[in-house]
């Protein structure tokens, strides 16, 4: 497939697939932690949950029963908009969504119960403030060194160069400030096969791994090369690399 063959996969792929990352095709080889399993373990029938950059929904429509009322929040219009429909299609009552920014959390103090946030940034002290004291914080984020291989190919990416683990310690210095106790963080890193040339398009189009793909002839030119050598019969090779937290209020 050649670049302009690729380039005309990555302006029809957003079309098919929308916002919903449930339709990317890609397994994985390894131990990996379900951070809503976790955040399940924590909620109570009786409990209210937030979600900070709940994308598409999927995730805290899948554990609608762990709580009394979970609200997922995105600064994403489209994220809401798919989220939206996702919540309506499922006819799930207990579910909200609302488009709001990490950054100023629009809640009463001490309203939350649980907070949960995946891939997506946060601000230590505007959770504290929005949670009830002993409440429970968990985040699970993507370290430095995620689809690495990819990065390397081009020579650019995602916290490319950035010492492993700067991140999370930053994170878990934040929260510590902002008054949470009892720290715990745990890391695990997979392999992962994409199936198709669209599904990883697809994962480049709507994550910031490769900042501004596909801007260029050249980036659809190290997409090939990148799939010619990483190309195996399980699908195309890369790994995820991501790192929990779990803290106390």
């Amino acid at each position: 497939m050649n670049s302009l063959d690729y380039k005309e996969f990555y302006d029809k792929v957003g079309k098919i697939n929308g916002w919903d990352f449930s339709n990317v095709k890609c397994v994985s080889e390894g131990t990996r932690w379900d951070l809503y399993r976790e955040v399940t373990k924590f909620c109570k029938k009786s409990d209210i949950l937030l979600d900070i950059g709940t994308g598409g929904g999927e995730a805290i429509l899948s554990i609608a029963e762990s709580a009394l009322l979970l609200v997922g929040i995105d600064q994403s219009t489209g994220m809401i908009e798919t989220a939206t429909k996702n919540s309506a299609k499922s006819g799930i009552p207990n579910v909200r969504f609302l488009k709001m920014e990490a950054e100023k959390l629009d809640f009463p103090d001490d309203f939350f119960n649980v907070v949960s946030c995946r891939h997506s940034e946060f601000f230590a002290k505007e959770v504290a403030k929005v949670l009830i004291k002993g409440g429970t914080f968990l985040t699970q984020q993507v370290s430095e060194n995620d689809k690495s291989n990819i990065k390397e190919a081009f020579g650019r990416g995602q916290a490319f160069g950035t010492k492993a683990g700067t991140l999370k310690h930053q994170y878990i210095t934040e929260l510590s400030e902002a008054g949470f106790s009892d720290i715990q963080a745990f890391e695990f890193n997979v392999i992962e096969y994409y199936q198709t040339a669209a599904d990883l398009i697809f994962l480049l189009k709507h994550t910031p791994i490769i900042p501004d793909f596909g801007r260029t002839d050249v980036d659809f030119q190290i997409l090939q090369q990148f799939i010619n050598e990483n190309q195996t019969q399980k699908g195309i090779r890369t790994n995820s690399e991501r790192f929990i937290i779990v803290a106390k209020y």
